[in-house]
């Protein structure tokens, strides 16, 4: 499988999408969009944004996890990554995500 997004519903209505890497683990999740075209919108924003290092916000969790932000360029969080155990681990997952966020495959599960 290659990579791609998903774009689907929440329980409330809403829209979203997750960027899949070619394993099918989900490295990538977008906030809650009113409008599916937001949510288009915000995958758009991953693919011009996803391959400069600057855009990505490196943190850690008050449990002792590592996660990272991927914002564009006007300083708003575009997704969020899942927590890692390690910081190298993170960065590992930055790296996917620069690989993958390119991609132009988009299932639309709505």
């Amino acid at each position: 499988m290659s990579a791609c997004y998903q774009i689907s519903n929440s329980s409330d209505g809403q829209f979203h999408f997750v960027l899949k890497a070619e394993n099918t683990q989900t490295i990538l999740t977008s906030q809650l969009y009113n409008e599916k075209s937001s949510a288009q919108n915000g995958i758009a924003s991953v693919q011009t944004n996803c391959s400069d290092d600057n855009q990505y916000e490196r943190l850690d969790s008050k449990n002792d996890k590592f996660y990272f932000n991927l914002k564009s360029p006007n300083h708003q969080v575009i997704g969020t990554s899942q927590m890692y155990t390690t910081a190298q681990s993170r960065d590992k997952g930055i790296e996917s995500v620069k690989k993958n966020g390119a991609c132009e495959t988009i299932n639309d599960e709505t």
